[in-house]
């Protein structure tokens, strides 16, 4: 069985755990047709960049890991759409949506890099 680096560990438990916190955060949403709306994108789109990035594990070649970092990418840039928007509705049910904001910011960082080195290589 082929080994995975620790680094790509790590970001697959990072993916995990945001998908995770957001899911707790719109449970906490308030319950109007408008936030279940957001809160039901928000979620799809969050836990999306994780499915991909463990899709992408498995990829055939270096070109399709790439395709599929980018699936992650535009998940995550989605993903930040929607907290931006509940952050300018004030729909925000605490103060968990600037860490969310902060982290999505920081995984789409990593997978950028991550695209660019792939894209390098090949």
């Amino acid at each position: 069985m082929k080994s995975v680096p620790k680094a790509a560990r790590d970001l697959a438990d990072r993916l995990v755990d945001f998908g995770a916190v957001v899911l707790e955060y719109a449970r906490r949403l308030q319950r109007s047709a408008a936030s279940r709306h957001i809160a039901g994108q928000l979620v799809r789109a969050a836990t999306s960049a994780g499915a991909n990035y463990f899709e992408a594990r498995g990829a055939e070649s270096r070109a399709d890991f790439a395709h599929k970092l980018q699936l992650c990418l535009k998940e995550l840039r989605e993903t930040e759409y929607w907290l931006r928007l509940l952050e300018r509705s004030g729909q925000d049910p605490g103060e968990t949506l600037g860490r969310l904001r902060a982290e999505c910011d920081e995984l789409v960082r990593i997978l950028v890099s991550s695209v660019v080195k792939t894209k390098a290589a090949q």
